[in-house]
């Protein structure tokens, strides 16, 4: 009997443990972040920061400094939607509304997302207009992402405002600056660098002002009138001189290459496209927004700074000079 007892009273032992040990893991369990919330540097729980971004290559840029800290909505992600004449929807001032920070370009570029914000108004809510931020104004050249020098700007501001929305992570959000600027764009500095000193002064087309603001970053002489450039950008018609003068330029032979904006090709651009080819002469494509949809900024850049490299070796005859591990795009 006394060993029967002291076995049951072994077991209740056992069980009264086990039931502690569980109510204390379970304990921890409904402790932990909900879906939507992370830790602080300082382990404390705090809710993800809801950004939105009006384009998805600087929604792209801002995710990738903001990490797990924030949530990030990109309003135009569809590589066919031109951001110029896109339409708010009912969805989007929602999204808008719930957002602690917003960043647009600006620059007349996506004048519906002004529009939005001011129908939205949030106290306390940060906007980043880039156009404002690099001193240009409606009627500018609005394709700022293709400025390198924008980007960084860009950047800077962009961790600056995070920090100050959650100065609980500010440290994080200079660490993953240094990392985006140091080793996730490194390949992309690299590759404008090595065009820049390849072929520094080719001539060059382009058939909007998409390229405008890349072309003397790489160095590049881009011969092309600029009211043309503006014209095609803009969706009008440009004039019979300005389209004479880049008639010749493909058909003398004035230019090394062609580039052209693959979202947006009007029957003047077909035409040129068409009398490129009968040059001999290398047309690269490049788009507006990402392409594909889920790239990053950096990989997407990476892809068509590649191709134009290697247009630029057969247009000039220069060879390629062999690229580090470090630009071969693994991102």
């Amino acid at each position: 009997m006394t060993q029967t007892s002291d076995k049951q009273i072994k077991n209740i032992v056992i069980l009264s443990v086990s039931f502690l040990l569980l109510s204390l893991v379970a304990g921890c369990r409904s402790s932990s972040p909900d879906a939507g919330t992370t830790l602080n540097s300082n382990n404390s729980i705090a809710k993800q920061v809801e950004v939105v971004a009006a384009e998805n290559f600087w929604g792209s840029i801002i995710s990738q400094i903001g990490s797990d800290r924030i949530k990030v909505t990109s309003v135009i992600t569809n590589p066919n939607t031109d951001p110029h004449d896109y339409e708010a929807k009912p969805a989007d001032a929602r999204t808008i509304a719930r957002a602690k920070y917003v960043i647009f370009n600006g620059a007349g570029y996506d004048s519906w997302m002004t529009k939005l914000l001011a129908a939205n108004p949030v106290e306390g809510r940060k906007e980043l207009n880039i156009g404002d931020l690099v001193g240009k104004k409606a009627g500018d050249n609005p394709h700022l992402w293709y400025n390198p020098s924008y980007v960084y700007k860009a950047i800077d501001r962009i961790t600056s405002d995070l920090k100050s929305i959650d100065s609980n992570d500010a440290s994080y959000f200079d660490q993953q600056r240094t990392n985006y600027l140091n080793v996730s764009l490194k390949p992309y500095k690299q590759l404008i660098s090595l065009i820049k000193h390849k072929y520094q002064g080719t001539p060059i087309g382009a058939t909007e002002s998409i390229f405008a603001y890349q072309s003397p970053a790489l160095g590049l002489n881009l011969i092309t009138p600029p009211e043309f450039m503006r014209a095609i950008a803009e969706g009008q018609q440009p004039t019979a001189r300005d389209k004479a003068t880049i008639d010749s330029q493909i058909t003398d032979e004035q230019i090394k290459l062609l580039i052209y904006n693959k979202q947006n090709s009007t029957p003047d651009v077909e035409v040129l496209k068409q009398k490129a080819e009968m040059a001999k002469i290398p047309i690269v494509p490049i788009t507006e927004t990402l392409s594909p949809a889920t790239a990053t900024f950096q990989s997407w850049q990476i892809a068509q700074l590649k191709d134009l490299q290697q247009a630029l070796a057969t247009a000039t005859g220069k060879r390629i000079t062999p690229v580090s591990s470090a630009t071969s795009g693994k991102l």
